[in-house]
């Protein structure tokens, strides 16, 4: 089988830089295009030279159906608002669309999964293999815990980000309400402050921290009586989030149109 066309979405920022890296050096994966923001100073540059892995040939584009043509695969890092776009035009062109965005709503999934009656979509709030083996334990521990134990979610990252709480809080959150069998959206937590009263009971907590360079810290506490259990990951580098993007494209090349998530490439799911 001949090496998968992938396509960067997002490429001049800190994403799809590292994406363009891990690209560069996984066999079986070539770089097909780059895109980047209309106006952006990166368009017209080498993908791989603004990446910092040397020269690719391929020039970065601000016309994405003209990068998407005769690729692949997808892999976008970017906005709620462009990645519902690039959906639409990945599922026309019924390549691999892998999709890291945070900050997606309801709305937004709405049109991933109209999308993915037509092509394979990816779509995970955190691409890294760590944490979502760490969401499968949560999920497995939530349920054999039970509503004594209280779930708390502490997350934090750079100064930057500009959603909270993060793509992977929430994707830890909703495994802890799996294991409860219970709703998360009716039963989150999401600020305190005043006089909150007590703990609503089966109630799952976020609390985002925001400060300095953090790539991504989160913690899962499962606080019962006179015991706690605590869950963590730390990200130490971006590239965790660009291998588990480019190992999911692969995974996805030939499978029938579908939503999956991490758990599915890694075999996680069920």
């Amino acid at each position: 089988m001949s090496d998968m066309r992938l396509v960067v979405a997002g490429a001049a920022g800190r994403m799809g830089r590292a994406l363009i890296q891990i690209i560069q050096e996984t066999p079986g994966a070539v770089l097909a295009g780059a895109i980047a923001r209309p106006g952006s100073a990166a368009v017209g540059q080498d993908a791989g030279l603004l990446a910092g892995c040397g020269e690719t040939g391929v020039a970065i584009t601000s016309d994405a159906l003209g990068a998407i043509v005769g690729a692949d695969g997808l892999l976008d890092f970017t906005t709620p608002q462009t990645t519902v776009a690039l959906a639409t035009l990945a599922a026309q062109a019924r390549i691999v669309h892998v999709i890291g965005t945070t900050g997606l709503r309801q709305d937004n999934f709405a049109r991933l999964e109209a999308a993915a009656r037509h092509a394979v979509v990816v779509q995970s709030g955190n691409m890294s293999f760590g944490v979502n083996l760490l969401a499968a334990l949560v999920e497995k521990a939530a349920r054999a815990l039970g509503p004594d134990f209280d779930v708390e979610i502490v997350e934090m990252h750079h100064r930057a980000k500009v959603d909270a709480p993060s793509g992977t809080a929430l994707l830890l959150g909703a495994a802890a309400a799996r294991g409860r069998a219970i709703d998360l959206a009716g039963n989150s937590v999401r600020s305190r402050d005043g006089h909150t009263g007590a703990r609503p009971e089966g109630a799952i907590g976020f609390a985002s921290l925001r400060g300095g360079s953090v790539v991504g810290d989160h913690r899962v506490i499962f606080a019962g009586a006179g015991e706690r259990l605590e869950l963590a990951h730390v990200a130490e580098d971006r590239s965790i989030f660009a291998r588990g993007a480019v190992k999911a494209a692969l995974w996805g090349q030939g499978r029938d149109p579908g939503l999956y998530t991490m758990a599915d490439v890694l075999g996680l799911a069920g």
